[in-house]
């Protein structure tokens, strides 16, 4: 079982934590991109509209009359096949969500938090609570712990803590998420990832209860299944022989 070191806020170690193996132990990336193209699926606005031949102006009345002119027929001034007319087939609004599996999700957020982890760049402190609201005093913080980028900050329950919400709130490139709202994606986005103890804890917990026992535990032995077939059918030559 793999450790990680805790450190308090002001940089120095004050313990371990042990991380369970079937979470913190291997990656897989295509469960990965299948999360994040659902997350991002999922954000579009899908706003886009054109107008089609009822709603571009233009009025209703036939031009001219359908025979005798030596012209081509027509109906409307709003046809698609004229200028200013009314788009075939375009585009118009509609969600781009679709279902996803719980069960991939969880996995993929393994899979994300086990690259955090092997890169280097999850930390984890004892506590995130601050004595004041101040913004600087947070930054400064973030110094110590060594983080010079991007930033996820998962706290165990978002509004617990006013005092890292309205310190945290004008720092760029820094999102603070809790611990039930925490995505993969938001683990890819970010360069560095800060987990509060009792976050990784209960997230931890959480994900360990997610995991299917087929995942972690062996089946029957393939011995076993095997001794339960038919025997084998013997060929025509075999039964020859022995006849012979």
């Amino acid at each position: 079982m793999a450790t990680i070191d805790i450190h308090n806020l002001s940089g120095a170690k004050v313990g371990t934590f042990d991380l369970a193996d079937e979470i913190f132990g291997a990656v897989n990336e295509d469960l990965l991109w299948e999360a994040v193209k659902h997350y991002r699926a999922a954000q579009r606005a899908g706003t886009h509209a054109t107008k089609n031949k009822k709603l571009v102006s233009g009025a209703g009345k036939k031009l001219w009359k359908q025979k005798g002119t030596g012209r081509a027929r027509v109906g409307s001034i709003r046809s698609p096949l004229w200028r200013h007319g009314g788009t075939v087939h375009g585009p118009q609004p509609r969600s781009y969500d679709y279902a996803f599996p719980r069960k991939k999700l969880l996995g993929a957020l393994r899979s994300a938090l086990a690259s955090k982890f092997a890169d280097g760049k999850l930390i984890i402190v004892n506590t995130l609570e601050l004595k004041e609201a101040k913004t600087k005093a947070f930054r400064e913080a973030l110094d110590k712990l060594k983080v010079d980028g991007t930033v996820l900050v998962v706290e165990a329950q978002k509004g617990a803590n006013r005092n890292l919400d309205l310190s945290s709130r004008n720092i760029e490139g820094l999102e603070l998420v809790s611990g039930n709202e925490v995505h993969p994606y938001h683990l890819l986005r970010y360069d560095r990832a800060i987990f509060s103890q009792p976050a990784i804890e209960k997230l931890q917990v959480s994900l360990k209860s997610s995991i299917s026992k087929r995942q972690h535990q062996p089946s029957e032995g393939a011995a076993t299944k095997k001794a339960a077939r038919s025997p084998r059918r013997r060929t025509r030559h075999e039964k020859a022989a022995e006849v012979a």
